[in-house]
């Protein structure tokens, strides 16, 4: 009996040495996944930090914080921002950071999503109280700039990096709301007053250079046609010319002797009276050559007679030839 209860307990023993070294075996052991870092402290202190991969540790004795490495979020709450123009706008954002250093992270921020959030709260209330509701409104990107600059900054000694910061919403007063669509909706109205004003004006432009066109056309086809019309008269002036030129030397070259020149201009005296005889005149003055006029007379009553025989003796020689 004393050799069952002897090896009784030793089996007992035995198994609880096990247990107590499976125990051990497997709080010492701990892995550190790709994105994580694991700080290590022994009795309270700061020992090292590890890398990803499989470690082992005293257990009781060290202690292992693991440390998220990747992008996180912090959701920051709504709130209401007076800016600059006395107008309350409710604002709420987010902010991406990701941790560099996380030893800092552990040991110099007790709660570091409550810390963000607080100082992305009151950041943004300094960042729009700057500026005027309509500046606000369009300036997004120049907010989130200014924020993620502001809170990194701060962050640094945290051992985070602030990645950005995106706005979510800018909401004002309903009633402010309500005069910024009226303001849209006349400011829309005017222009289209003003390209409608600006349509008609290049219409109404556009239709005198026509009629200016229209009348510059015709007035060229007008002075055409005038000086077309000028130039056959003065063609034809210049042939009647040329035909009493021809018409005066051949009388010049019938007179054979004699004054040929005196009797020239007794003929146009005489071709002169005729055409002053068959107005309305009631005084005829006559020229003062009567001589060479009546010269001329004789002449010319000569050369009638001769015309009219040898007129009449062709019209006898046509008589006679005729059936």
């Amino acid at each position: 009996m004393d050799f069952v209860d002897t090896l009784s307990t030793i089996s007992v023993l035995g198994i609880i040495i096990v247990v107590v070294i499976l125990i051990f075996a497997i709080r010492a052991i701990r892995i550190i996944r790709p994105y994580e870092r694991g700080v290590v402290e022994r009795l309270g202190k700061y020992q090292r930090t590890w890398d990803p991969g499989l470690h082992l540790l005293i257990p009781f004795l060290d202690r292992v914080t693991k440390v998220d490495m990747r992008e996180n979020v912090v959701d920051v709450p709504p709130q209401e921002v007076i800016t600059k123009d006395n107008v309350a706008v409710t604002v709420d954002a987010v902010v991406y950071y990701e941790a560099t250093d996380p030893f800092k992270l552990i040991y110099n921020v007790t709660n570091f999503y409550l810390a963000a959030t607080k100082l992305a709260q009151t950041n943004l209330r300094n960042v729009i109280g700057e500026m005027q509701l309509d500046e606000s409104l369009t300036s997004r990107e120049k907010i989130n700039v200014t924020l993620r600059n502001i809170l990194d900054d701060a962050t640094d000694k945290w051992g985070v990096r602030v990645v950005r910061v995106e706005l979510q919403r800018i909401e004002p007063p309903a009633d402010v709301t309500q005069a910024m669509h009226r303001q849209m909706k006349a400011e829309r109205d005017r222009r289209a007053m003003i390209l409608e004003a600006e349509g008609d004006k290049t219409a109404a432009i556009e239709r005198a250079e026509g009629t200016k066109q229209s009348a510059i056309l015709e007035a060229e086809g007008r002075a055409t046609a005038i000086k077309s019309i000028a130039d056959a008269e003065r063609t034809q002036k210049i042939l009647i010319a040329e035909g009493e030129a021809q018409a005066i030397r051949n009388v010049f070259g019938a007179i054979h002797d004699g004054k040929p020149t005196d009797d020239l201009l007794a003929i146009r005296y005489i071709d002169a009276l005729r055409f002053i005889a068959n107005g309305n005149a009631t005084k005829i003055f006559m020229p003062l050559e009567l001589q060479g006029l009546g010269n001329v007379v004789a002449s010319a009553g000569e050369i009638f007679k001769s015309s009219q025989e040898d007129a009449a003796t062709t019209a006898t020689t046509t008589a006679a030839g005729k059936p």
